[in-house]
This record gives structure tokens, C-alpha cells and sequence, in this order.
């Protein structure tokens, strides 16, 4: 078995026992099913890999602005003799090995815009920018893949390529996966594999299932509008808080009884934007949301559905 072979086989995949970067020993090949090279080099670059992960955190850079972020990883590649490609202003991937690609590996690397109150040594400089969904330890794993990678390819050649993919803007909608395909970056990809820090999974385990784990999401962004009035007089105008608030309750209850439970639709609001005065009805408000699918059947009819659904209890409101 090559080494390559041996690093994607399936016991090693599932085997639920690869250890964490930190404060813990690495496990030996024989724990997880890995070449015996593969802990020496570990064990290399796990000191680097801290520190990169430490420093992305500090410096977070939101959807599309991970400048910063690209540069330190086309650095780190580079560092190792890789020729990673820049493919858009953010984002780049790197080739390791020769011939076919066999397999795709992908990071996402972008931030949200929240503020970080951790007082962590490491914690973000950015006002109002945090990686608080572990898009730092994603990226910082793959580059740590690459690099391990590169080592391996150069002590005993790979009949195939692995691609390694840094994406950026995963928390935008629409986001840097389309970039990715526009730029033909998946050509010749047979298969794509990522992982995704789950806190509620034990620190030492990798879970894995069969099916749909996470959910595909579109934002939903509904604006309204009415005469406007006075809050005393609501009878004579459009009662446009009152309207967005029906909205905001019916809508995901009935999607709930027109869409089959299993398919996982489910609409989730996270903006509400209406008004200035305390008296005042106002003339116009939006609300936005996410609706997100775990059934590809179900995704193409929900858009359709929630728009329906949308018009109908509006109606109700005048």
C-alpha cells in the first residue's frame, strides 16, 4: 500500500481516534492505521502549526477580505517548496504529488462579524471580527496536511495529486464555493473531502454518519411597506410591525405542515428592521432569515413554497 493510499483509507478515515493539536500526545501510526512517517513529521510541524493557527485567529478577515489570511497561507505552502495558485483576490489551492488528481481536501478561511471578548492572548485585534466558527483551526489543519504531504511525496513519490483547496467567503451568501467552480479549480476532481469543529464531539474523536450532516442555506430577506400612521389609529393604515411579527411566527409553522419533516426545512430569522418612533406605524420594515434543507428535492420546491406562504399571511394583514 503507498503511503498516499494508506493516508485516505477508510479505517483511517473513520478510526475515531486521531488526537488533538494541542495538550495531548500524538498518537503513534500504529493507533490510527498511518505510514510510520507520518508522526515524526506530526511532531515537526506541530510547533509552526500552533503558532499559524494563533496568528489567523488574531487576525481574522471577513467574507472576501481575507487578504491577509491568503497571504500567510500561500507562505506557509511556499515555505515547504509548494507552488500554491492564487485563483481570485482571496482564496488559493495547492497541487501536492504528480499526475491525476485523486482527491480534493478543502478549508474554509473566512471570519464573522462578531466581537471576540475571549481575553485570550491570541484573541482577535480586528474590532468586531472573529473566527467564532473555526474557520482558523480548518485552514490551519489543512495547511498542516499539505505540508505532511509534501514531505511524503518527496521521500516516496505519489502516483496521483492531491488538491488542496483554502476557500474563501463561506459564511457569504453566495459565496466563494462558485467562485471556486468559475475558476475551474474542481476540473479533473474525482471527489472533494473537509471536515468542521463540532464542539459537541469529544476532543480526541471524529465524528462521522451516513446522509446529510449539515444543511444547504439560502438567505431570505422579505421587505415590507404601508401607508404608515400613528399608533393610536392602527385601524386606518397597514400595521406593519404586527405584519412582519405574523410573518415571523406563521411562516416557518405552516412550511412545517406543507413540507415533509425528514427533508429538515427549516426557516430561522435573525434580523428585524422597522421604525423610528415609539408612536409611530412605519411606512416600511425588512426582516431576513436563513432557510435551510437537508433533502435536495425539497430544496428546489421550498423557495416557490415560502413565497406563497409569505403572501398569504401578509394578506391577512391588508
Amino acid at each position: 500500500m503507498t503511503q498516499l493510499s494508506a493516508l485516505l483509507s477508510p479505517n483511517w478515515a473513520h478510526s475515531g481516534t486521531l488526537k488533538p493539536m494541542l495538550d495531548l500526545p500524538l498518537p503513534s501510526a500504529d493507533d490510527i492505521g498511518l505510514p510510520p512517517a507520518i508522526g515524526p513529521l506530526l511532531s515537526h510541524y506541530l510547533p509552526g502549526l500552533i503558532a499559524f493557527r494563533r496568528d489567523i485567529h488574531k487576525h481574522p478577515e471577513l467574507s472576501y477580505e481575507e487578504y491577509r489570511t491568503t497571504d500567510r497561507i500561500v507562505t506557509a505552502l511556499e515555505a515547504v517548496g509548494l507552488n500554491p495558485v492564487r485563483f481570485s483576490a482571496t482564496g488559493c489551492y495547492v497541487d501536492v504529488g504528480r499526475g491525476p488528481v485523486m482527491v480534493g481536501l478543502r478549508a474554509d478561511i473566512d471570519a464573522l462579524p462578531i466581537q471576540e471578548n475571549t481575553g485570550l492572548p491570541y484573541a482577535s485585534v480586528n474590532d468586531g471580527v472573529m473566527h467564532a466558527c473555526g474557520h482558523d483551526i480548518h485552514t490551519t489543519i489543512m495547511v498542516g496536511v499539505a505540508q505532511v504531504l509534501a514531505d511524503l511525496h518527496r521521500s516516496s513519490p505519489f502516483a496521483g495529486t492531491v488538491r488542496v483547496v483554502f476557500q474563501p467567503a463561506e459564511e457569504k451568501l453566495p459565496g466563494g464555493a462558485l467562485t471556486i467552480i468559475d475558476q475551474n479549480v474542481l476540473d479533473g476532481v474525482p471527489r472533494m473531502f473537509a471536515l468542521h469543529c463540532e464542539p459537541k464531539v469529544d476532543v480526541g474523536h471524529v465524528g462521522t454518519r451516513i446522509g446529510a450532516i449539515t444543511s444547504a442555506s439560502d438567505t431570505v430577506r422579505i421587505e415590507l411597506s404601508g401607508r404608515g400612521g400613528h399608533t393610536s389609529r392602527p385601524h386606518l393604515t397597514e400595521d406593519l410591525v404586527y405584519a412582519m411579527s405574523q410573518i415571523a411566527v406563521n411562516v416557518p409553522a405552516v412550511l412545517s405542515r406543507r413540507i415533509d419533516v425528514r427533508s429538515g426545512v427549516a426557516v430561522v430569522w435573525g434580523q428585524f428592521h422597522a421604525g423610528v418612533a415609539p408612536n409611530a406605524i412605519p411606512v416600511s420594515g425588512f426582516m431576513a432569515g436563513t432557510m435551510r434543507c437537508l433533502d435536495a428535492e425539497a430544496w428546489h420546491q421550498a423557495g416557490g413554497l415560502l413565497d406563497e406562504v409569505v403572501e398569504q399571511v401578509a394578506a391577512r394583514t391588508g
